[in-house]
């Protein structure tokens, strides 16, 4: 592979952004991707609008937050996946995600097929 360690991380960022933009309709205000071993996790920050943060004054509107943005990003899945393959050349097996209603931030964890960093060396 001739990207680093870094410029995969990088170019994820990117991509993860320009994917929210499309797909969501818009995007978080940073994203940091991190490389760890089979891993990839992606933090991304300012997610929430307004309105949302609003709606999670009280536990309903948490759980409807939480539960309306899981299922927008895991409808989009395949894309992203697709996203991580391009990059890596790995498959992603596994695919994790969880949001923070409190300070907006959302983790994603890919799971890869092999050791990525193993394969930067």
């Amino acid at each position: 592979m001739d990207k680093s360690k870094g410029m995969i991380e990088a170019e994820v960022s990117k991509a993860l952004t320009h994917w929210e933009k499309e797909y969501l309709g818009r995007g978080s205000l940073t994203v940091k991707s991190d490389i760890l071993r089979d891993m990839i996790i992606v933090t991304l920050r300012g997610i929430l609008t307004p309105a949302e943060y609003s709606l999670c004054k009280d536990k309903e509107g948490i759980l409807s937050i939480k539960n309306t943005r899981t299922s927008l990003v895991e409808s989009g899945i395949e894309d992203l996946k697709e996203i991580i393959l391009n990059i890596t050349g790995l498959e992603v097996v596994n695919f994790h995600t969880d949001i923070s209603t409190r300070t907006g931030e959302r983790i994603m964890v890919f799971r890869l097929s092999d050791d990525l960093t193993n394969k930067l060396l």
